[in-house]
Protein backbone atom coordinates (compact mmCIF):
# COMPACT_ATOMS: atom_id res chain seq x y z
CA UNK A 1 0.00 0.00 0.00
CA UNK A 2 1.32 3.44 -0.94
CA UNK A 3 2.05 5.87 1.88
CA UNK A 4 2.89 9.10 0.01
CA UNK A 5 0.36 11.92 -0.23
CA UNK A 6 -2.09 11.05 -3.02
CA UNK A 7 -2.38 13.34 -6.02
CA UNK A 8 -6.17 13.50 -5.65
CA UNK A 9 -8.71 13.00 -2.94
CA UNK A 10 -10.96 11.11 -5.37
CA UNK A 11 -10.56 9.63 -8.83
CA UNK A 12 -13.83 8.82 -10.61
CA UNK A 13 -13.98 6.57 -13.66
CA UNK A 14 -17.01 7.26 -15.86
CA UNK A 15 -18.62 10.64 -16.56
CA UNK A 16 -22.25 9.55 -16.78
CA UNK A 17 -24.80 11.00 -14.33
CA UNK A 18 -23.45 9.04 -11.34
CA UNK A 19 -19.81 9.94 -11.94
CA UNK A 20 -20.38 13.57 -12.87
CA UNK A 21 -22.80 14.21 -10.01
CA UNK A 22 -20.35 12.71 -7.50
CA UNK A 23 -17.57 14.85 -8.96
CA UNK A 24 -19.62 18.06 -8.77
CA UNK A 25 -20.71 17.45 -5.17
CA UNK A 26 -17.15 16.61 -4.10
CA UNK A 27 -15.37 19.45 -5.88
CA UNK A 28 -17.97 21.99 -4.73
CA UNK A 29 -17.05 21.06 -1.15
CA UNK A 30 -13.30 21.43 -1.65
CA UNK A 31 -12.20 17.92 -2.63
CA UNK A 32 -9.52 17.43 -5.28
CA UNK A 33 -11.22 15.36 -7.97
CA UNK A 34 -10.12 13.73 -11.22
CA UNK A 35 -12.93 12.57 -13.53
CA UNK A 36 -11.84 10.12 -16.22
CA UNK A 37 -14.01 9.32 -19.24
CA UNK A 38 -13.24 6.83 -22.00
CA UNK A 39 -15.29 8.66 -24.64
CA UNK A 40 -15.29 12.19 -26.05
CA UNK A 41 -18.46 14.10 -25.12
CA UNK A 42 -21.09 14.63 -26.38
CA UNK A 43 -21.69 10.99 -27.26
CA UNK A 44 -24.72 8.75 -27.75
CA UNK A 45 -25.54 6.29 -24.96
CA UNK A 46 -27.88 3.32 -24.78
CA UNK A 47 -30.56 4.50 -22.38
CA UNK A 48 -34.30 5.02 -22.09
CA UNK A 49 -33.57 8.77 -21.82
CA UNK A 50 -36.41 9.27 -19.35
CA UNK A 51 -35.54 11.82 -16.68
CA UNK A 52 -38.02 11.43 -13.83
CA UNK A 53 -39.38 14.55 -12.10
CA UNK A 54 -37.25 14.10 -8.98
CA UNK A 55 -34.12 14.49 -11.10
CA UNK A 56 -34.91 18.17 -11.56
CA UNK A 57 -34.28 18.72 -7.83
CA UNK A 58 -30.90 17.02 -8.21
CA UNK A 59 -30.12 19.17 -11.24
CA UNK A 60 -30.90 22.25 -9.16
CA UNK A 61 -28.50 21.11 -6.42
CA UNK A 62 -25.85 20.47 -9.07
CA UNK A 63 -26.35 23.89 -10.65
CA UNK A 64 -27.56 22.62 -14.04
CA UNK A 65 -31.36 22.78 -13.84
CA UNK A 66 -31.78 25.75 -16.20
CA UNK A 67 -29.30 24.30 -18.68
CA UNK A 68 -31.19 21.02 -18.78
CA UNK A 69 -34.54 22.71 -19.29
CA UNK A 70 -33.11 24.80 -22.14
CA UNK A 71 -31.60 21.78 -23.92
CA UNK A 72 -34.69 21.23 -26.07
CA UNK A 73 -36.05 18.12 -24.38
CA UNK A 74 -39.73 17.17 -24.26
CA UNK A 75 -41.98 17.46 -21.20
CA UNK A 76 -43.31 14.06 -20.12
CA UNK A 77 -46.47 14.28 -18.03
CA UNK A 78 -47.33 10.59 -17.82
CA UNK A 79 -46.15 7.04 -18.41
CA UNK A 80 -48.54 4.51 -19.94
CA UNK A 81 -47.86 0.78 -19.63
CA UNK A 82 -49.31 -1.40 -22.42
CA UNK A 83 -49.84 -5.14 -22.23
CA UNK A 84 -49.36 -7.23 -25.35
CA UNK A 85 -53.09 -7.10 -26.04
CA UNK A 86 -53.15 -3.29 -25.81
CA UNK A 87 -54.65 -3.01 -22.33
CA UNK A 88 -53.09 -0.02 -20.55
CA UNK A 89 -52.59 1.71 -17.22
CA UNK A 90 -51.34 5.28 -16.59
CA UNK A 91 -48.91 6.71 -14.06
CA UNK A 92 -48.88 10.56 -13.92
CA UNK A 93 -45.46 12.16 -13.53
CA UNK A 94 -46.75 14.46 -10.78
CA UNK A 95 -47.15 11.46 -8.48
CA UNK A 96 -43.40 11.64 -7.96
CA UNK A 97 -42.96 15.40 -7.75
CA UNK A 98 -45.90 17.80 -8.02
CA UNK A 99 -43.56 20.70 -8.84
CA UNK A 100 -41.85 19.18 -11.88
CA UNK A 101 -42.78 17.12 -14.92
CA UNK A 102 -40.51 14.40 -16.27
CA UNK A 103 -38.19 15.19 -19.16
CA UNK A 104 -37.29 13.34 -22.35
CA UNK A 105 -33.71 14.33 -23.16
CA UNK A 106 -30.89 12.48 -24.88
CA UNK A 107 -27.93 11.28 -22.87
CA UNK A 108 -25.66 13.13 -25.30
CA UNK A 109 -27.20 16.43 -24.20
CA UNK A 110 -27.67 15.62 -20.51
CA UNK A 111 -24.27 14.06 -19.85
CA UNK A 112 -22.43 16.81 -21.70
CA UNK A 113 -24.04 19.51 -19.57
CA UNK A 114 -23.14 17.67 -16.38
CA UNK A 115 -19.54 17.31 -17.56
CA UNK A 116 -19.33 21.02 -18.41
CA UNK A 117 -20.59 21.81 -14.90
CA UNK A 118 -17.97 19.52 -13.38
CA UNK A 119 -15.23 21.43 -15.16
CA UNK A 120 -16.74 24.73 -14.04
CA UNK A 121 -16.57 23.79 -10.34
CA UNK A 122 -12.92 22.75 -10.55
CA UNK A 123 -12.96 19.05 -11.42
CA UNK A 124 -9.97 17.90 -13.47
CA UNK A 125 -11.51 16.13 -16.47
CA UNK A 126 -9.73 13.73 -18.81
CA UNK A 127 -11.78 12.55 -21.79
CA UNK A 128 -10.67 9.80 -24.17
CA UNK A 129 -8.81 8.31 -21.22
CA UNK A 130 -9.30 4.78 -19.92
CA UNK A 131 -8.75 3.46 -16.41
CA UNK A 132 -6.99 0.18 -17.21
CA UNK A 133 -5.84 -0.88 -13.76
CA UNK A 134 -6.07 -0.35 -10.02
CA UNK A 135 -3.19 0.40 -7.67
CA UNK A 136 -3.47 -1.61 -4.48
CA UNK A 137 -1.28 -3.40 -2.01
CA UNK A 138 -3.74 -6.18 -1.39
CA UNK A 139 -5.60 -4.31 1.36
CA UNK A 140 -7.01 -1.20 -0.26
CA UNK A 141 -7.10 0.64 -3.56
CA UNK A 142 -4.80 3.65 -3.71
CA UNK A 143 -5.14 4.87 -7.29
CA UNK A 144 -5.55 3.94 -10.93
CA UNK A 145 -3.48 3.15 -13.98
CA UNK A 146 -4.61 5.40 -16.83
CA UNK A 147 -4.14 5.22 -20.58
CA UNK A 148 -4.65 8.13 -22.95
CA UNK A 149 -3.49 7.71 -26.52
CA UNK A 150 -0.16 5.88 -26.41
CA UNK A 151 0.67 7.13 -22.90
CA UNK A 152 0.16 5.06 -19.75
CA UNK A 153 0.65 6.48 -16.26
CA UNK A 154 -0.33 6.02 -12.61
CA UNK A 155 -2.36 8.47 -10.54
CA UNK A 156 -2.98 8.11 -6.82
CA UNK A 157 -6.04 9.01 -4.75
CA UNK A 158 -7.43 8.49 -1.27
CA UNK A 159 -10.60 7.00 -2.84
CA UNK A 160 -11.52 5.66 -6.27
CA UNK A 161 -15.14 5.54 -7.51
CA UNK A 162 -16.17 3.12 -10.26
CA UNK A 163 -19.00 4.79 -12.19
CA UNK A 164 -18.40 2.90 -15.44
CA UNK A 165 -21.93 1.53 -15.65
CA UNK A 166 -23.16 -2.03 -15.96
CA UNK A 167 -19.77 -3.21 -17.22
CA UNK A 168 -18.09 -2.26 -13.91
CA UNK A 169 -14.90 -2.20 -15.97
CA UNK A 170 -12.80 -0.76 -13.16
CA UNK A 171 -14.05 -3.15 -10.48
CA UNK A 172 -13.29 -6.10 -12.75
CA UNK A 173 -9.64 -5.07 -12.58
CA UNK A 174 -9.51 -6.40 -9.04
CA UNK A 175 -9.44 -9.94 -10.43
CA UNK A 176 -5.97 -11.06 -11.39
CA UNK A 177 -7.12 -12.81 -14.53
CA UNK A 178 -9.39 -9.87 -15.43
CA UNK A 179 -11.91 -12.34 -16.80
CA UNK A 180 -15.63 -11.71 -16.60
CA UNK A 181 -18.14 -14.45 -16.13
CA UNK A 182 -18.30 -16.91 -19.00
CA UNK A 183 -22.07 -17.20 -18.65
CA UNK A 184 -23.77 -16.19 -21.86
CA UNK A 185 -25.96 -13.09 -21.35
CA UNK A 186 -29.65 -13.93 -21.57
CA UNK A 187 -30.84 -10.47 -22.66
CA UNK A 188 -29.89 -7.86 -25.25
CA UNK A 189 -30.87 -4.18 -25.22
CA UNK A 190 -31.19 -1.98 -28.31
CA UNK A 191 -31.67 1.77 -28.61
CA UNK A 192 -32.09 4.29 -31.44
CA UNK A 193 -33.54 7.71 -32.12
CA UNK A 194 -36.44 7.46 -34.55
CA UNK A 195 -38.18 9.74 -37.00
CA UNK A 196 -41.94 9.52 -37.56
CA UNK A 197 -42.69 7.43 -34.50
CA UNK A 198 -46.07 8.18 -32.97
CA UNK A 199 -46.07 8.00 -29.18
CA UNK A 200 -48.84 9.91 -27.46
CA UNK A 201 -47.58 13.50 -26.89
CA UNK A 202 -46.12 14.09 -23.44
CA UNK A 203 -46.06 10.37 -22.77
CA UNK A 204 -43.48 7.70 -22.11
CA UNK A 205 -44.99 4.50 -23.48
CA UNK A 206 -43.86 1.13 -22.06
CA UNK A 207 -44.61 -2.02 -24.06
CA UNK A 208 -44.60 -5.59 -22.74
CA UNK A 209 -44.22 -8.57 -25.07
CA UNK A 210 -42.92 -12.12 -24.86
CA UNK A 211 -39.37 -12.18 -23.52
CA UNK A 212 -38.95 -8.49 -22.84
CA UNK A 213 -40.23 -4.93 -22.80
CA UNK A 214 -39.45 -1.55 -24.37
CA UNK A 215 -40.04 2.15 -23.99
CA UNK A 216 -40.77 4.95 -26.47
CA UNK A 217 -40.87 8.68 -25.74
CA UNK A 218 -40.06 11.95 -27.45
CA UNK A 219 -36.72 13.71 -27.00
CA UNK A 220 -35.27 16.85 -28.56
CA UNK A 221 -35.28 17.79 -32.26
CA UNK A 222 -38.62 16.14 -32.99
CA UNK A 223 -37.19 12.65 -32.51
CA UNK A 224 -38.36 9.76 -30.35
CA UNK A 225 -36.14 7.43 -28.37
CA UNK A 226 -36.86 3.72 -28.53
CA UNK A 227 -35.06 1.46 -26.09
CA UNK A 228 -36.06 -2.18 -25.78
CA UNK A 229 -34.91 -5.42 -24.16
CA UNK A 230 -35.34 -8.85 -25.76
CA UNK A 231 -34.21 -12.39 -25.05
CA UNK A 232 -30.80 -13.17 -26.55
CA UNK A 233 -32.12 -16.35 -28.19
CA UNK A 234 -34.79 -14.29 -29.98
CA UNK A 235 -32.14 -11.84 -31.16
CA UNK A 236 -30.15 -14.68 -32.66
CA UNK A 237 -33.26 -15.82 -34.53
CA UNK A 238 -33.49 -12.28 -35.93
CA UNK A 239 -29.88 -12.55 -37.17
CA UNK A 240 -28.88 -9.96 -34.52
CA UNK A 241 -30.56 -7.26 -36.60
CA UNK A 242 -32.23 -4.63 -34.37
CA UNK A 243 -34.65 -3.48 -37.08
CA UNK A 244 -35.89 -7.04 -37.50
CA UNK A 245 -36.10 -7.47 -33.73
CA UNK A 246 -38.19 -4.32 -33.46
CA UNK A 247 -40.62 -5.42 -36.18
CA UNK A 248 -40.90 -9.08 -35.17
CA UNK A 249 -40.63 -8.88 -31.37
CA UNK A 250 -41.54 -5.41 -30.06
CA UNK A 251 -44.40 -5.07 -32.53
CA UNK A 252 -46.08 -8.13 -31.05
CA UNK A 253 -47.41 -5.54 -28.66
CA UNK A 254 -50.48 -4.03 -30.32
CA UNK A 255 -49.80 -0.45 -29.22
CA UNK A 256 -46.09 -0.67 -30.17
CA UNK A 257 -47.02 -1.83 -33.66
CA UNK A 258 -49.25 1.23 -34.04
CA UNK A 259 -46.74 3.73 -32.65
CA UNK A 260 -43.82 2.34 -34.66
CA UNK A 261 -45.63 1.65 -37.93
CA UNK A 262 -44.04 4.56 -39.84
CA UNK A 263 -40.88 4.94 -37.74
CA UNK A 264 -37.44 5.17 -39.33
CA UNK A 265 -34.03 5.17 -37.66
CA UNK A 266 -32.54 8.66 -37.56
CA UNK A 267 -28.94 7.81 -36.75
CA UNK A 268 -27.82 4.30 -35.77
CA UNK A 269 -28.72 1.47 -33.44
CA UNK A 270 -26.80 0.90 -30.23
CA UNK A 271 -26.75 -2.53 -28.57
CA UNK A 272 -25.48 -4.08 -25.35
CA UNK A 273 -25.74 -7.50 -23.70
CA UNK A 274 -27.26 -7.61 -20.22
CA UNK A 275 -26.05 -10.10 -17.64
CA UNK A 276 -28.15 -9.26 -14.60
CA UNK A 277 -30.29 -6.74 -12.77
CA UNK A 278 -30.19 -5.79 -9.12
CA UNK A 279 -27.65 -4.81 -6.52
CA UNK A 280 -23.94 -5.57 -6.55
CA UNK A 281 -21.24 -4.96 -3.97
CA UNK A 282 -21.03 -1.19 -3.33
CA UNK A 283 -17.49 -1.46 -1.85
CA UNK A 284 -15.55 -4.20 -3.69
CA UNK A 285 -12.39 -3.29 -1.73
CA UNK A 286 -11.48 -0.61 0.81
CA UNK A 287 -10.73 2.55 -1.13
CA UNK A 288 -12.97 1.56 -4.05
CA UNK A 289 -16.66 2.56 -4.15
CA UNK A 290 -19.16 1.84 -6.91
CA UNK A 291 -21.96 4.20 -7.98
CA UNK A 292 -24.76 4.24 -10.53
CA UNK A 293 -25.24 1.09 -12.62
CA UNK A 294 -21.87 -0.18 -11.39
CA UNK A 295 -23.44 -0.51 -7.94
CA UNK A 296 -26.94 -1.62 -8.95
CA UNK A 297 -28.76 -1.92 -12.25
CA UNK A 298 -32.45 -1.22 -11.66
CA UNK A 299 -35.04 -2.41 -14.15
CA UNK A 300 -35.55 0.21 -16.88
CA UNK A 301 -39.37 -0.11 -16.84
CA UNK A 302 -39.31 1.52 -13.38
CA UNK A 303 -38.20 4.80 -14.94
CA UNK A 304 -35.89 5.43 -11.98
CA UNK A 305 -32.49 4.54 -13.43
CA UNK A 306 -31.44 8.15 -13.96
CA UNK A 307 -32.66 9.09 -10.51
CA UNK A 308 -30.70 6.27 -8.88
CA UNK A 309 -27.57 7.37 -10.73
CA UNK A 310 -27.87 10.95 -9.47
CA UNK A 311 -28.77 9.78 -5.96
CA UNK A 312 -25.93 7.27 -5.97
CA UNK A 313 -23.38 9.87 -7.01
CA UNK A 314 -24.58 12.20 -4.29
CA UNK A 315 -24.51 9.42 -1.67
CA UNK A 316 -20.97 8.39 -2.58
CA UNK A 317 -19.81 12.00 -2.42
CA UNK A 318 -21.49 12.60 0.95
CA UNK A 319 -19.80 9.56 2.48
CA UNK A 320 -16.38 10.53 1.16
CA UNK A 321 -16.78 14.11 2.40
CA UNK A 322 -17.79 12.85 5.85
CA UNK A 323 -14.46 11.02 6.19
CA UNK A 324 -12.31 13.23 3.96
CA UNK A 325 -9.87 14.55 6.55
CA UNK A 326 -9.13 11.06 7.84
CA UNK A 327 -8.81 9.73 4.31
CA UNK A 328 -6.24 12.40 3.49
CA UNK A 329 -4.17 11.07 6.38
CA UNK A 330 -4.36 7.52 5.04
CA UNK A 331 -6.98 6.55 7.59
CA UNK A 332 -10.76 6.28 7.70
CA UNK A 333 -11.18 3.69 4.97
CA UNK A 334 -12.78 1.13 7.28
CA UNK A 335 -15.28 3.73 8.49
CA UNK A 336 -16.02 4.80 4.90
CA UNK A 337 -16.63 1.19 3.84
CA UNK A 338 -19.05 0.56 6.71
CA UNK A 339 -21.00 3.79 6.29
CA UNK A 340 -21.35 3.57 2.51
CA UNK A 341 -22.46 -0.06 2.55
CA UNK A 342 -25.06 0.60 5.24
CA UNK A 343 -26.39 3.83 3.75
CA UNK A 344 -26.53 2.29 0.27
CA UNK A 345 -28.59 -0.61 1.59
CA UNK A 346 -30.96 1.69 3.44
CA UNK A 347 -31.44 4.05 0.50
CA UNK A 348 -31.78 1.58 -2.37
CA UNK A 349 -32.48 -1.88 -0.97
CA UNK A 350 -36.25 -1.61 -0.81
CA UNK A 351 -36.82 -0.27 -4.33
CA UNK A 352 -34.50 -2.88 -5.84
CA UNK A 353 -36.51 -5.65 -4.20
CA UNK A 354 -39.80 -4.18 -5.46
CA UNK A 355 -38.46 -3.99 -9.01
CA UNK A 356 -37.15 -7.55 -8.80
CA UNK A 357 -40.67 -8.66 -7.93
CA UNK A 358 -42.20 -6.71 -10.82
CA UNK A 359 -39.58 -8.06 -13.23
CA UNK A 360 -41.04 -11.55 -12.94
CA UNK A 361 -44.30 -10.27 -14.39
CA UNK A 362 -42.69 -7.98 -16.95
CA UNK A 363 -41.13 -10.83 -18.91
CA UNK A 364 -44.30 -12.93 -19.09
CA UNK A 365 -47.05 -11.31 -21.21
CA UNK A 366 -49.91 -13.07 -19.44
CA UNK A 367 -48.66 -11.94 -16.03
CA UNK A 368 -48.04 -8.42 -17.30
CA UNK A 369 -51.62 -8.30 -18.57
CA UNK A 370 -52.96 -9.45 -15.19
CA UNK A 371 -50.81 -6.89 -13.36
CA UNK A 372 -51.99 -4.07 -15.62
CA UNK A 373 -55.62 -5.09 -15.05
CA UNK A 374 -55.09 -5.25 -11.29
CA UNK A 375 -53.32 -1.92 -10.92
CA UNK A 376 -55.80 -0.28 -13.24
CA UNK A 377 -58.52 -0.91 -10.68
CA UNK A 378 -57.07 1.37 -8.02
CA UNK A 379 -55.23 4.67 -8.29
CA UNK A 380 -54.21 4.31 -4.67
CA UNK A 381 -52.59 0.91 -5.20
CA UNK A 382 -50.91 2.05 -8.41
CA UNK A 383 -49.62 5.20 -6.73
CA UNK A 384 -48.16 3.24 -3.81
CA UNK A 385 -46.41 0.78 -6.09
CA UNK A 386 -45.03 3.53 -8.33
CA UNK A 387 -43.59 5.36 -5.32
CA UNK A 388 -42.03 2.12 -4.08
CA UNK A 389 -39.84 2.00 -7.21
CA UNK A 390 -38.40 5.42 -6.33
CA UNK A 391 -38.06 5.76 -2.59
CA UNK A 392 -38.32 4.02 0.73
CA UNK A 393 -35.63 2.85 3.11
CA UNK A 394 -34.88 -0.35 4.94
CA UNK A 395 -35.17 -0.20 8.67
Amino acid sequence: MRTETPEYDVIIAGAGPAGSSAAIHLSSRGARVLLVEQKKFPRAKLCGEFISPECLTHFEQLGVRDRMLKAGGETVTQTIFYSRSGRSVKVPSNWFDNRNAALGLSRAEMDNRLLERARAVGVDVMEQTQAIGLLNGGKRVSGVLLKTGDMTFETTAAVVIDATGRARSLTHRLHKDNQRTSRRPSLVAFKAHLENARPEPGTCEIYFYHGGYGGLSQVENGLSNLCFIVAAKDVRECQADPETAMRKLVNRNARAAQALETAKVHDRWLAVSLESFGRREPVPMDGLLTAGDAAAFIDPFSGSGMLMALEGGKLAAANVLQHLESLRQGEGHDALTRSYREQYRRQFGSRLRVCAMLRRAAFVPSLADVAIRLFGLSDRLRHSLAKATRSGTDG
